[in-house]
């Protein structure tokens, strides 16, 4: 049964195809019917994942070609969730590699296509939107060829096929110049050059556990590759972790699903060379092997990237603390935070010395702020310190985490891109030009990029594409300004008025609008001149006899600046947190009191201790 299966996963840099490449796999393998009204970004099935565009967690779906039955995962491409990818590449015999026609290899690329020469997968490169205007898809060959050397590929890998695809028309062809009609050249290619996966069906049964899910009705779902032997409904089968310890209880087998389409199809018995989801155990996890009992044997699990950024995760204590959220008490926000550290094997969780408060380390702001998202849309509220970079001691000296950064810029916004990037330690590797834009390469570290997105934006006038990843650790590059500006900062608790808004709008942009509910050091406002001040917006117009509440109407108020999450993550410093509930996000000071505050600060300024 085996012989007639491929079991591939696609990957890529972010915004280079991956989704688009399954939908029309799905619907040229027979998956939709002729007439079937189907969405774009079918596999994107998340709600966040919608709204961003953007895939956050891995997903197994399968096709029929003539008699060969195609296992395909779909793994995301943004660099802060490569954990995802790490860790479903052990489930696969080969690798689909999309590259775009015009942007060519970028720093994602390079990461999971590392990771898959290590593991010794066969590759297949696709080539997408070669019918872009300004595609260039035999430079972008040879690109992929001198990537392919650069992270020694061996001669069998460096024969890769190539194949030329425009995956929103559906078509793909093996010679750049000429446009194919359907997908069937990808199809023939992944069937002759993907090995099928090899094993014995008559040795004891194994399974490498490399995802997992909940269902409401079945539990938990194990989900991995039979790597040898036959597993059926109601076997009672062992469970031992990546160190050969049995940790979890044996357990019976108590449904067996494979993947077809975007259904779940239950079986009554697997055999080695599937993808399946076994349903039975509450307590296996990611990296534990699932092995015929008494037969327990541990198959190597990948080693999975070290994080690089940190937060602070803490209870809620604010003057509003409780009015929005479900789940309040450090007891729910630990539980919830552990949960997902079982679920994303790179993100870790850490106590700290206070029963409120617990550390966050994370692959970088947006793996982080993913978590955040979901937290609040699952009713929790808590606050959030400034992410920050993990540092390690070597050889006694302090080193820090450097990205490679690209960025893709028009030609006018080079030089306003280089100066800001200079300013925050960044060293520039190698310029290129394409056209009518420039590829900018810079060595920098992590703790430099934060809050840049928005700046990044401003300087190429909305057109720049930014992407980084992690290189290496390297010595402590010194300090760098956070931010240029300061803070508006609430005087007392109230309700924001009209009066009051326009009066503190003159010190700079407000974050809030009329009738906002405020409290004494919550931040309300940028002030550009890079200091904080005191601003009190709940102030109102004395009327007298001699005013008439109709003048108020004379008064404009410039709109105020509506932050998203990252945005907030972007504008925090030392001294503030952000309160994050259901329904609000709000910026403010770790000390309230205006005196106290004022204290410190003056003690900081002058060294007194």
């Amino acid at each position: 049964m085996f012989k007639s299966i491929r079991n591939v996963a696609i990957i890529a840099h972010v915004d280079h195809g991956k989704t688009s490449l399954v939908n029309e796999l799905l619907k040229q393998g027979g998956v939709f019917r002729d007439n079937q009204v189907v969405e774009d970004r079918v596999m994107d099935s998340n709600a966040l994942e919608r709204e961003r565009g953007i895939t956050i967690l891995s997903k197994n779906t399968a096709v029929m070609y003539g008699d060969t039955k195609i296992n395909i995962i779909d793994t995301p491409g943004h660099a802060d969730f490569g954990g995802e990818v790490e860790r479903v590449l052990k489930m696969v015999d080969g690798v689909i590699l999309v590259v775009d026609a015009f942007e060519g290899p970028m720093p994602q690329t390079r990461f999971v296509l590392q990771k898959a020469l290590e593991l010794n997968h066969k590759v297949i490169v696709v080539v997408n939107k070669i019918d872009k205007a300004e595609a260039r898809p035999k430079e972008v060959v040879d690109e992929v060829l001198e990537l392919l050397l650069d992270l020694d590929a061996n001669d069998e890998q460096l024969e890769s096929p190539f194949v030329f695809c425009s995956c929103r028309q559906g078509i793909a062809s093996l010679d750049a110049d000429v446009l194919g009609t359907n997908m069937n050249p990808l199809f023939e290619t992944i069937v002759s050059h993907i090995p099928a996966p090899a094993s014995d069906l008559s040795a004891p049964f194994q399974m490498l556990v490399s995802s997992s899910e909940h269902n409401d009705y079945l539990g938990k779902l194990s989900i991995g590759k039979i790597e040898r032997g036959v597993v059926k409904v109601n076997d009672t089968v062992g469970v031992c972790n990546f160190y050969g310890e049995c940790g979890a209880k044996p357990f019976k087998v108590v449904n067996i699903f494979a993947f077809e389409g975007l259904k779940r199809v239950p079986l009554s018995e697997a055999s080695a060379g599937d993808i399946v989801c076994l349903a039975g155990s509450p307590d296996v996890t990611i990296g534990d092997t699932i092995c015929e009992k008494g037969k327990e044997e541990a198959i190597p699990f990948v080693k999975i990237s070290e994080p690089s950024v940190q937060m602070t995760f803490s209870v809620n204590n604010s003057p509003f603390a409780g009015k929005e959220g479900k789940f309040c008490t450090s007891r729910h926000l630990r539980d919830r935070l552990y949960k997902e550290s079982i679920k994303d094997l790179s993100l870790k969780v850490m106590d700290t010395e206070s029963a409120d408060s617990f550390t966050v380390l994370g692959r970088g702001e947006m793996h982080i702020s993913i978590l955040i998202e979901n937290m609040r849309r699952d009713g929790y509220e808590f606050q959030v310190s400034m992410p920050k970079v993990l540092y390690k001691e070597i050889d006694g000296v302090k080193h820090e985490p450097i990205d490679r950064f690209v960025a893709d810029v028009p030609e006018d916004a080079v030089g306003a891109v280089m100066s800001e990037l200079g300013n925050r330690k960044g060293e520039l590797v190698s310029m290129s030009t394409h056209g009518t834009r420039s590829r900018l390469e810079f060595l920098i570290p992590s703790r430099g990029l934060f809050g840049y997105k928005s700046q990044f934006l401003t300087d190429t006038k909305g057109e720049g594409i930014m992407s980084s990843i992690f290189e290496k650790y390297d010595i402590f590059k010194g300090n760098i300004d956070r931010r240029s500006f300061g803070a508006l900062i609430a005087y007392e608790n109230g309700e924001a008025c009209q009066y009051g808004l326009f009066n503190s709008q003159e010190r700079g942009r407000m974050l809030i609008t009329t009738g906002t509910q405020v409290y004494g050091g919550m931040v309300v406002g940028i002030n550009p001149k890079g200091m904080d001040i005191v601003v009190n917006v709940c102030k109102k117009k004395q009327l007298t006899n001699m005013r008439s509440s109709a003048s108020d109407e004379a008064l404009r108020l410039e709109a105020p600046k509506i932050m998203t999450l990252e945005e907030c993550l972007e504008f925090l410093d030392d001294d503030e947190l952000l309160e994050v509930t259901p329904k609000s996000l709000r910026i403010r000071k770790i000390v309230l009191d205006h005196v106290q505050r004022g204290r410190m600060d003056f003690r900081k300024k002058n060294n007194i201790e």
